[in-house]
């Protein structure tokens, strides 16, 4: 490994929890944020080195990342902070990865493609639990299935959430549901669809949910048809489409601050048990217009504790040459078998079937990491 990187927003629940994976790799990273009184005590002790500095003034920016080779983004929401910084990494030809979950922000760096690639610049948005487990599913079904049409993703988190997690959530409650439809991404209403799948082991009800991948699975696979669902009671169903009723009144800042600001009271985000005995469940589908099917299970860490797993090993990769530039998916840059590659990931299983209602479940050992 060649290169010096950067993890910024290193203060968060997040970024802590990745510097935290790199020093016990035996790595040095520059760890910065906007403040010296939340940067400074933790990092000196670490002999790490660190650096302040803000989003908001370019040249402070430029300076930040001088010398420095790969930048690890993990101060979010990323709706706001995600382009100031993909500017100054494209600016600075430093490669950008980050761990956001935000549809609008793959499709903003996806946009870039043409700029990232004149400038040398690989930028990998989602190299957390958003969306590596996900994306790598997808990879995988789209494999066995090359003609399929129609792609279904779901998951199940043991565990709480960050406050970055949460606040990105209340921003997005306004935007209603997504998903992809034609090749197109399209808004639909929450709750759009329901079903139940067998997630741990257990049958499970699922809601769809704008995930990352109606992004990032579709620039993975190609199958032009995306639906994301996340495990939940059918109760909190009910909540969500009545929250569509007053998504107007959700979307007004006043209250998108009240909101964040009780966020920042009461979320702490799963503790270090929490993350140790957590887990996390992936399903996926793929069908084609034949009847052909192809479901795939794998199960991954609590979801904090994959991403501080996945982020450092994806800047590890990025660091020892060799990945195309531009815009890339986790799977696009590293291949699909990256998720399987992470400490502590298990790919389950697939059984596939077709007109014909026969299933046949396919020996997945070779996969297990």
């Amino acid at each position: 490994m060649a290169g010096r990187w950067l993890i910024y927003g290193a203060n968060g629940y997040t970024g802590r929890l990745v510097v935290e994976r790199a020093v016990a790799l035996g790595l040095k990273p520059v760890v910065a944020g906007r403040k010296e009184n939340a940067i400074g005590p933790w990092a000196f002790p670490l002999g790490l080195e660190y650096r302040i500095f803000s989003l908001d003034d370019p040249d402070d920016l430029d300076e930040g990342l001088k010398g420095i080779d790969a930048v690890l983004h993990c101060a979010g929401p990323f709706s706001a902070t995600s382009e100031p910084m993909l500017d100054a990494c494209i600016r600075n030809k430093v490669h950008y990865l980050d761990i956001t979950g935000e549809i609008a922000v793959f499709e903003a760096i996806v946009a870039r493609d043409a700029e990232l690639k004149a400038a040398g610049v690989t930028a990998i948005p989602g190299v957390g639990f958003d969306v590596v487990p996900t994306d790598g599913m997808a990879a995988m079904l789209a494999d066995q299935l090359p003609t399929a049409r129609w792609l279904e993703l779901g998951f199940m988190g043991l565990g709480g959430v960050s406050q970055g997690t949460a606040k990105s959530a209340v921003e997005g409650i306004p935007n209603g549901g997504a998903a992809r439809i034609h090749g197109k991404i399209m808004k639909v209403a929450p709750g759009w669809r329901t079903k139940w799948v067998m997630l741990g082991g257990k049958s499970r009800h699922i809601v769809s949910i704008p995930w990352g991948d109606i992004s990032t699975a579709f620039q993975t696979t190609g199958i032009p048809n995306i639906t994301c669902y996340m495990a939940v009671p059918p109760s909190a169903v009910r909540l969500m489409k009545l929250g569509d009723k007053f998504s107007g009144l959700l979307a007004k800042p006043w209250v998108q601050r009240f909101l964040k600001a009780q966020i920042e009271r009461r979320v702490q985000g799963p503790d270090l048990l929490a993350r140790q005995n957590g887990a996390s469940y992936v399903w996926g589908r793929v069908e084609d217009p034949q009847g052909h099917w192809v479901e795939g299970h794998l199960t991954t860490p609590e979801g904090y504790l994959f991403t501080a797993r996945s982020s450092v090993a994806a800047v590890l990769r990025i660091l020892d040459g060799g990945i195309a530039t531009g815009a890339q998916t986790p799977s696009k840059a590293f291949g699909r078998d990256f998720v399987s590659s992470i400490e502590g990931v298990v790919v389950d299983s697939f059984t596939r079937g077709g007109e014909s209602g026969a299933e046949e479940s396919q020996d997945v050992s070779n996969l297990r990491a």
